[in-house]
């Protein structure tokens, strides 16, 4: 899994790129419990759930049901989250599922439960750059920084450059429009 950092990178990315005040503070805090929601799965070790169990880690919270239903509560929620609930639900259905997709994109584990109830099954992605997080009492080690330098290079980066170009292209915009 990539650290609980970079899992919060989405939702902040999402809110930079936005129009200023368009997604309240508290839709932000909402999409970056989303995002990192899923791995609260994590107690199922404590649990002695198996790993590769449906509720396990990576399992069932890590699924587009998961997601649908952070979105929902959101959607019931939007009125306390200053927003639409169109807007609401949306935000916080990409949030979440970004927690899953780039697990996905990470060296270890068993794979993500995207099509759980449907499948079982564990999904990688065909590419996977991102170097799996250690554990908390792990992180601070020298695995645990190549992990940062990883998510810095295939997350923080890309991010930064998608909302980069996206201002830049919206400050454009407008003078383009002008112009006969």
């Amino acid at each position: 899994m990539p650290s609980i950092f970079t899992h919060a990178a989405v939702p902040l990315a999402l809110w930079c790129a936005s129009e200023r005040g368009r997604i309240s503070p508290r839709l932000l805090a909402a999409g970056v419990v989303a995002a990192i929601l899923p791995d609260a799965d994590v107690l199922a070790f404590a649990l002695h759930i198996p790993y590769a169990d449906a509720l396990g880690h990576r399992g069932a919270s890590h699924s587009v049901v998961f997601a649908t239903l952070m979105a929902l509560l959101a959607l019931l929620a939007a009125r306390r989250l200053r927003a639409t609930a169109m807007q609401a639900a949306t935000f916080v259905f990409v949030c979440a599922l970004s927690h899953p997709l780039l697990d996905a994109l990470t060296s270890g584990g068993l794979g993500v439960a995207l099509w759980w109830p449907w499948s079982d099954t564990r999904w990688f992605a065909p590419w996977r750059p991102i170097r799996v997080s250690p554990f908390a009492n792990n992180f601070f080690s020298a695995r645990g920084l190549q992990t940062v330098l990883s998510e810095l290079r295939w997350v923080w980066l890309p991010l930064f450059v998608c909302v980069l170009s996206w201002k830049l292209i919206q400050q454009r915009a407008p003078a383009d429009a002008t112009r006969p």
